[in-house]
């Protein structure tokens, strides 16, 4: 493989698997994004759900995996079967890598998606001050000074386990899905929330939709107050994740989306691996 070849980038999350292939100069030749059953069921061999077989052979991949040694080793079994002997390297959170400073006490626990998205945030925005705030199957916050320093971050349940966690562990709340929840909230009367404001509900289930998001929206917006607060410079708010559009409903600060920061650091990591590893 020559090595203009292009890089396999994998970002395994607690829910799905997110892929993408890259040229070494950052362009996006395809991407796509698998369930974990892909990587593991029965047709995992064949490759029909990915379309792999249409790209040109990568000269690596790089793995972002914070959903078990189980997934890594399907995921390590699946490429394998679609390119064998293709080098596989996973990534570990380290102390420093492509501009950004792990101010972690042990910088290898932090996990290694938050670690990809620090370094895609802080190309993506370079200059800035940035709170990067996530809402997958965790909600979690980083704080990334301009000059690559990540301070430390949050880690609080997300939209939907926070839902899930009331409906199981209450004898009278009922288990919203994300997909019941969503339209709950897309489905609010109108006339009625000019009259008591956006997020009070009057039935039950809209009431824990609802008090969950504004849950999620107040950690948020208090954060990034009190990083104004103490940094006394203007904070970009950046939200990213498969709640994002739920939560950002409620958001009442300023806010970027931005939904492939783990993809694009994962790009810079294997630039930066493959110049070092060419001399």
């Amino acid at each position: 493989m020559t090595q203009r070849a292009p890089f396999l980038l994998i970002d395994a999350g607690n829910s799905r698997i997110k892929w993408a292939l890259v040229q070494p100069d950052g362009t996006q030749l395809a991407s796509g994004a698998l369930a974990h059953h892909d990587v593991a069921g029965p047709r995992a061999q064949s490759g029909s759900q990915t379309g792999w077989a249409d790209l040109p052979a990568p000269c690596g991949a790089w793995l972002s995996n914070v959903a078990g040694a189980g997934i890594a080793a399907h995921i390590a079994a699946f490429v394998d079967a679609h390119w064998p002997q293709l080098p596989l390297t996973t990534i570990r959170a380290s102390a420093h890598q492509c501009g950004v400073t792990n101010c972690y006490t042990t910088p290898q626990s932090l996990g290694s998606d938050r670690w990809c998205g620090m370094i895609g945030a802080h190309a993506a925005f370079p200059g800035e001050h940035l709170l990067l705030a996530t809402f997958g199957t965790a909600t979690t916050l980083e704080a990334l000074r301009a000059d690559g320093a990540f301070i430390g971050g949050l880690i609080a349940p997300g939209w939907t386990l926070m839902m899930r966690s009331l409906g199981e562990h209450t004898a009278q709340l009922p288990t919203l899905d994300a997909a019941h929840a969503r339209g709950l909230l897309d489905g609010a009367d109108t006339a009625d929330a000019a009259r008591r404001g956006p997020f009070f509900a009057t039935d039950t289930p809209r009431s824990l939709s609802a008090g969950c998001t504004l849950a999620q929206a107040g950690l948020i917006e208090r954060m990034w107050r009190d990083l104004l607060d103490e940094w006394r410079v203007p904070v970009r708010l950046v939200v990213s994740g498969g709640a994002a559009d739920e939560v950002a409903s409620a958001l009442k600060v300023p806010h970027t989306r931005h939904d492939s920061l783990v993809l694009s650091g994962l790009a810079l990591i294997a630039a930066e691996d493959t110049a070092r590893r060419s001399g």
